[in-house]
């Protein structure tokens, strides 16, 4: 898991969004809203691939909403078997609050 954790306002500018991830050289930043949301390079990259201007886009028009979470005391394979059954590369660890981010970069580096 990936702490501390990166996060994001909702109405930042998605070119400030895309440079902290490079910072910080990571793929999704949690964006503290209600329901519980992620930017993430993927959803970067959709916007281009729709022809949006993200020089005019602010994180809250391209973040993904509802996303899964998961408790920092589920096993490793559980947090695989969530992230393939969801299509999902990014999971916040929340216990009340968020306390960091999994990739599948981390579940890789632990499982092999």
């Amino acid at each position: 898991m990936s702490t501390p954790l990166e996060t994001v306002s909702a109405d930042a500018t998605v070119m400030e969004a895309t440079q902290r991830m490079r910072e910080t050289e990571i793929n999704a930043l949690v964006v503290r809203t209600s329901p519980r949301a992620i930017i993430s390079s993927t959803d970067v990259l959709d916007a281009v691939a729709e022809g949006q201007d993200v020089t005019e886009l602010v994180v809250s028009d391209v973040m993904t909403t509802d996303v899964e979470t998961a408790a920092p005391d589920l096993y490793m394979e559980e947090v695989a078997a969530m992230m393939t059954t969801y299509g999902i590369k990014h999971l916040p660890v929340v216990d009340d609050d968020y306390v960091g981010m999994i990739s599948s970069t981390d579940v890789t580096a632990h499982l092999s």
